[in-house]
């Protein structure tokens, strides 16, 4: 189990019921300003898959799926997503979206390996969402652009909050920062990841940090990427500073999707190059499918932060530790 952190004298400023409409009303406004923003639309997706097709996301390659036996299929094996990274790309073809069309859709998922605490639980809901470019648009300048949008997006959000409710301030700068993990590592030489994200989140308020994945200069990587979706030269995370907790808050994560060439090269550094026979990479080897960009985006997450929680509990209903509820309970932190 993660350290519980509780801030002191915090309380939140909504009860339960206030906070459910608080949820939705930062959920309604923040998905459709994304979806007319990035030119989506809200499709329907599975909560499992065929582990045989290569379409679950591996994560980082140790965590553990959820998976059951199907019935009324001899038992045939199936896993809960852990996210919809592969699948989006794979819908996009086969639902007839063309270039500059995207799709989004809610995505619940279950990380059994999740070690809980005030901003991760075992129960994970995102929007995520994909989006058709031409492979000339394969670049940094794409990836900055659709950050800068993304971004936007949430700073008009936090806006609409704040005149909602006389409690929230805007806390997010007017521009995010760009800087790669390699620049960060330079920076900081002698932190580790984490703490490299805190003290540049602290120090700019919101951070785009690129290119995650790879080995950095010191032999180490400043975190783990599935081989098979991002570019690792192309990708990023949005990562806000959050006062409530003072923590490097992440809220999204988005990237240009490999093609063969970055395929090959990554499953190869990541040692499973077995995966090359799975049918979704096989169709990416193939050119069968569009190139794309897409990410993921928080729910819980950003709810969490809009409406200034001190733990994702107050914003989703998941399981905890008896000993983080009961702790919760006597500092007056009400886990739905």
């Amino acid at each position: 189990m993660g350290q519980m952190m509780i801030p002191k004298g915090y309380q939140s400023e909504l009860n339960l019921h206030d906070t459910q409409v608080g949820i939705k009303t930062v959920k309604d406004f923040f998905q459709k300003l994304l979806a007319e923003r990035l030119n989506l639309l809200r499709v329907t997706a599975p909560l499992f898959v065929d582990p045989a097709s290569g379409l679950n996301d591996n994560l980082n390659g140790v965590e553990r799926p959820v998976s059951f036996g199907i019935k009324e299929q001899n038992d045939a094996a199936a896993e809960i997503v852990h996210s919809l990274a592969k699948w989006k790309r794979y819908a996009l073809k086969k639902y007839g979206f063309c270039y500059g069309e995207g799709l989004y859709t809610d995505m619940n998922a279950i990380r059994r390996d999740e070690d809980t605490d005030n901003i991760h639980s075992i129960f994970v809901d995102q929007w995520d969402w994909e989006k058709i470019i031409k492979k000339e648009e394969r670049n940094i300048d794409t990836l900055k652009d659709t950050v800068k949008t993304v971004y936007k997006v949430l700073r008009k959000t936090e806006k609409y909050m704040a005149i909602q409710y006389d409690y929230i301030e805007e806390i997010l700068p007017h521009d995010i920062f760009f800087i790669t993990t390699q620049e960060l590592e330079d920076k900081y030489p002698g932190c580790t990841p984490k703490e490299r994200e805190y003290a540049i989140a602290k120090e700019k308020g919101a951070v785009c940090l690129m290119q995650i994945g790879d080995v950095l200069a010191s032999g180490e990587r400043h975190d783990g990427r599935a081989p098979d979706y991002d570019d690792w030269a192309l990708n990023a995370d949005i990562i806000v500073y959050y006062p409530v907790l003072d923590i490097a808050l992440e809220l999204s994560s988005m990237g240009v999707r490999v093609d063969k060439e970055a395929l090959l090269s990554q499953l190869k550094k990541s040692g499973c190059e077995e995966r090359k026979e799975l049918p979704y990479q096989k169709a990416i080897l193939a050119d069968e499918l569009p190139f794309t960009i897409g990410g993921g985006i928080g729910q819980s997450r950003i709810c969490m932060f809009f409406l200034r929680k001190a733990h994702i509990g107050e914003v989703q209903s998941s399981l905890w530790p008896e000993q983080m509820v009961l702790e919760a309970k006597e500092k007056g932190i009400q886990l739905l």
